[in-house]
């Protein structure tokens, strides 16, 4: 532990001396909510209504959850740099355990990510999203809903850091890390309702990890659009996120480490 923590306190360091890094991550999800809400509001169906207002909360806790998940490609892409540049070769030399290296890396991702979530959330405050608008609910469910997200975007993470100890090169970490993440967002119920999808699409949607965090989002945000599948993960949102979380996270940390170590060895 302790060295994972000397490991993300020098990537939180290199975040901080490259401000162009974490202004960029700012600037794409406040697009995304500024596009989505002002094009899209209006035409898409949200239950029976095409109420652009209605749609401004429906949207946001699916923006959330791409924005953490796409924080996937700035984490490969970064191993992938460390790789390209040598630095594993210096952290070889070190007394240290090998798997605290890829833990730092995650952890100072999960600090920027929680970052741009707060700046995201007070924009979506300000285009007029407003928890409780279907639901009543409490600060308590809202920080719950967010711990989620940042559950899950912890979880892709270890999935970019697979992806880039695997490439030659940070640019085919970051398009590696993107290539997949669109079907998984988009074939989704994070920006329609998957009820109008065609039944194969639909089943997708509603079992898809993205969809669970999504759907437990806006439950717990009090948003209107919650799915009214019979589906498992539809059904149980909350627990279908933690649970699909938790298994990415051992899943993939495990794979990941094993190539860390055959790359250093």
């Amino acid at each position: 532990m302790n060295d994972s923590l000397v490991i993300a306190r020098r990537n939180l360091i290199r975040m901080s001396r490259i401000p162009e890094m974490i202004l960029f991550g700012l600037i794409q999800p406040v697009m995304f909510v500024v596009l989505f809400t002002y094009v899209f509001g209006g035409s898409m169906k949200i239950g029976n209504t095409t109420d652009p207002d209605v749609y401004k909360n429906f949207l946001m806790a699916g923006i959330f959850a791409q924005t953490v998940t796409f924080a996937t490609a700035g984490a490969g892409a970064g191993i992938a740099d460390d790789m390209h540049k040598g630095l594993i070769d210096r952290f070889r030399s070190l007394p240290m355990a090998r798997g605290a290296v890829l833990t730092g890396r995650t952890v100072a991702d999960l600090v920027q990510t929680a970052l741009t979530l707060l700046v995201l959330a007070i924009v979506a405050l300000l285009v007029g999203w407003r928890p409780g608008s279907a639901e009543p609910t409490n600060f308590g469910n809202i920080l719950g809903g967010f711990g989620l997200l940042l559950l899950l975007g912890y979880a892709f993470t270890w999935i970019g850091a697979l992806i880039g100890l695997t490439v030659r090169t940070p640019e085919a970490a970051t398009s590696g890390g993107l290539i997949w993440l669109f079907p998984v967002t988009f074939i989704s119920t994070a920006f329609v309702d998957a009820g109008q999808m065609t039944p194969w699409l639909r089943h997708i949607a509603e079992w898809n990890p993205f969809s669970a965090t999504v759907q437990a989002c806006r439950q717990l945000f009090g948003d209107p659009g919650l799915s009214q599948s019979g589906a498992w993960p539809m059904q149980h949102p909350v627990w279908a996120s933690l649970i699909y979380s938790i298994l990415i996270i051992a899943i993939f940390r495990t794979l990941a480490v094993r190539k860390y170590r055959r790359a250093d060895g």
